[in-house]
């Protein structure tokens, strides 16, 4: 998507409030014992309340208003109702449409108590996400995002998830331009004046590509298996740099 008109950064801003603001509040009751189906009806309710619908339910019939992926589960997880255990590391991905427009953000969360590994890979994830945003502006390449990525990744000793990438997003869930990578490239793409997109860099402590559990067409893993986060935020590239549209309050 391009924002051409006002109007449309305006709902662009509405729907990024509140898968913002989704996620931030599911997030904030993650504690043993709880379930992902139980955290899943807690972001289906919010959705509701603000009158938006999920995105990976009503576009791909995705079961389950979020994605929650747990341990070695990285992304596409299914909510469950296995109780989530102390030291598990769970992540939330929210995508919601609202008056025909939409928005995509994601984060891990390490449940207490937390070892130190983990820790500084949380930590590294949302320095990763960042490192990639600072390569979003008018004009730029998109390849500037996965480049500078893979550089802090590997000075910091991670690997990187090299099947998932960052995506067009506005008027549909996964919108032109397709499979922005979060990993070193070559692309020639550049960023055009208003274009919409998520960066989501995957870091992993050895994983290096998402596969498909057997026996479920959603669920993915790393392989190698290992610790892996993911943190996303849609944001609008600008003569600024990137107007970042998935923010809490």
């Amino acid at each position: 998507m391009i924002v051409e008109t006002d109007d449309d950064l305006q709902k662009l801003k509405v729907i990024g409030k509140i898968v913002a603001n989704v996620l931030k509040q599911t997030a904030s009751a993650i504690e043993p014992g709880i379930t992902p189906l139980e955290l899943d009806k807690i972001a289906r309710a919010l959705l509701e309340k603000d009158g938006a619908r999920s995105a990976p339910e009503s576009v791909y019939n995705f079961p389950g208003a979020t994605c929650i992926s747990v341990n070695e589960a990285i992304a596409h997880g299914i909510p469950d109702d296995r109780p989530i255990r102390p030291g598990d590391l769970v992540n939330i991905d929210v995508s919601a449409e609202k008056d025909g427009i939409f928005a995509d953000n994601g984060a891990s969360f390490p449940v207490p108590p937390v070892r130190s590994d983990i820790d500084r890979l949380c930590k590294d994830g949302r320095k990763a996400l960042n490192v990639g945003l600072e390569q979003v502006g008018a004009g730029k390449p998109f390849a500037g995002i996965g480049n500078a990525i893979g550089r802090f990744a590997k000075k910091r000793g991670y690997t990187l998830i090299e099947n998932l990438a960052g995506h067009g997003i506005g008027h549909t869930l996964h919108d032109e331009p397709t499979a922005i990578p979060s990993w070193p490239n070559k692309a020639s793409r550049k960023m055009k004046e208003g274009v919409v997109f998520a960066i989501e860099p995957f870091l992993s402590l050895g994983g290096e590509w998402a596969h498909e559990v057997e026996g479920d067409k959603w669920t993915l893993h790393a392989a190698p298996l290992a610790p892996t986060v993911q943190y996303e935020h849609t944001v609008v590239a600008t003569r600024s740099g990137p107007l970042i549209l998935t923010i809490a309050d």
